[in-house]
């Protein structure tokens, strides 16, 4: 697996994300069931997204993304950072480790 940090910088007013925040958290639900997600959640300011993810590829993780109401209503931009997990904590071992 290839795990991601990604950052969602937002395009449109805060009224607009939060007429999605919602469907866009049932979004993330999936992910998390799908064990995709680590972790999720606004910056602070609030003017953008951070996950946590993991995929086969950077093209499956995009490919993910781009099912996130926010993408498909073009409410934000998605930056990929991929990075190799060599140190964490002992609880997510399974999580980061597994294939």
């Amino acid at each position: 697996m290839k795990h991601f940090i990604i950052k969602l910088e937002y395009k449109v007013p805060i009224e607009k994300i939060d007429s999605l925040l919602i469907t866009h958290r049932e979004f993330l639900d999936s992910g998390y069931e799908r064990k995709i997600l680590l972790s999720s959640g606004p910056q602070n300011p609030r003017d953008g997204g951070i996950l946590i993810a993991r995929a086969e590829s950077l093209e499956a993780m995009k490919a993910f993304c781009k099912e996130d109401p926010f993408s498909k209503h073009g409410f934000a931009d998605y930056n990929f950072t991929e990075f190799i997990p060599v140190k964490y904590q002992k609880d997510f071992e399974s999580w980061f480790m597994s294939e």
